[in-house]
């Protein structure tokens, strides 16, 4: 079976032949028994997830985060989860950190590569400015790399800023003791896992550069019904749209929430001179009007994952208006949107 990346369009053609697809949606399951004692493996686990807001490069972040702490403070999920390039650790960015304070249920940290540079400035070679100890402290993230239990589900977080031997640029590795780490974390637990990354672990373009060891890693644990133990495993960074599954397990790819970067091919300014000027980064991307975020339903009883996501649209010119091939930015994984999704665990 080909490891292909599914895309909304892909996903609903292939859903229509079972045998030899990566991906189905699955027919909700309706009992006729009457209603069964509530068990920790028939429970809903529900959680929001944002990524790669960039409150240093992007003029509305504060409002992008608010509208996701609102509409979560609505929802109530079981915890809250944002995948990195958040912000870095600087005075200016606490009224956006007190944001995202607000949602009064669990809050966990994903580290990301933006959140410890200089600060959006366009510097492609850019040393890191802050460790990630000061950015954890600015946070409130006690640990890089941990794992917390819901309702008989595992969650893993992980931190793929790790330094490879004479890597220069921004740092993509999982190594030694995090690696190490994680494969006792998963053999120690007895719950099916969810994997949260910054750096994609299915993405060659700049996701983990070790990512076929560490995808080895999350392949090896099984429950005791023999099925692999790790479900899915989300990352963000990448801005793009799209789901994939390789050897059983789920990798989700979710868009930033703000924007998705051009480089300096496609200058442009989408919002006006005032904020251009105070935002000069803003010249490089094709921003989204809206906040792009997503619902998480994990149904173990019924056997599915479900997204729920946000649809939105560019501001200003499109990146295929700027000129820009759509063969070689992949098309179908460049939009505006975080789609929806419904699929077999």
């Amino acid at each position: 079976m080909k490891n292909a990346i599914i895309t909304r369009r892909r996903f609903l053609r292939d859903s229509a032949a079972a045998c030899g697809t990566s991906l189905f949606i699955i027919p909700q399951l309706v009992s006729l028994a009457g209603p069964e004692p509530v068990k920790e493996e028939n429970r809903l686990v529900r959680f929001g997830v944002m990524t790669d807001v960039h409150k240093d490069v992007i003029h509305d972040a504060d409002h992008r985060l608010e509208v996701f702490i609102n509409r979560m403070t609505q929802w109530r999920p079981d915890f809250v989860i944002q995948m990195g390039d958040f912000c870095i650790p600087v005075p200016e960015n606490q009224a956006f950190l007190e944001i995202w304070k607000r949602f009064d249920g669990p809050r966990h940290h994903v580290l990301g590569n933006h959140d410890m540079d200089g600060g959006g400035k366009h510097r492609p070679d850019r040393a890191y400015a802050f460790t990630p100890e000061e950015t954890m402290a600015f946070w409130g993230m006690k640990k890089r790399y941990y794992s917390f239990d819901v309702q008989g589900v595992h969650f893993t977080v992980l931190d793929g800023n790790e330094k490879g031997p004479g890597q220069t640029g921004y740092y993509r590795f999982v190594l030694g003791e995090q690696a190490e780490w994680l494969r006792q974390d998963l053999a120690a637990t007895p719950f099916p896992t969810v994997v949260f990354i910054h750096q994609s672990l299915e993405r060659e373009d700049g996701g983990v550069a070790n990512q076929v060891s560490i995808r080895a890693i999350l392949e090896q644990p099984k429950l005791n019904n023999g099925e692999g133990k790790v479900i899915a495993c989300f990352s963000g960074h990448h801005h793009r749209d799209y789901v994939r599954r390789i050897r059983g397990i789920l990798y989700p790819q979710i868009n930033s929430m703000s924007y998705h970067w051009l480089g300096g091919d496609f200058l442009h300014d989408s919002y006006g001179p005032e904020i251009a000027k105070k935002h000069p980064d803003l010249q490089y991307t094709a921003p989204y009007k809206d906040a792009l975020y997503a619902l998480v339903t994990l149904d173990r009883k019924r056997g599915f994952l479900q997204i729920e996501g946000v649809k939105s649209e560019f501001v200003g010119p499109s990146p295929w208006e700027l000129g820009a091939s759509r063969e070689k930015l992949d098309a179908a994984t460049l939009t505006p949107n975080l789609s929806d999704w419904k699929m077999p665990i």
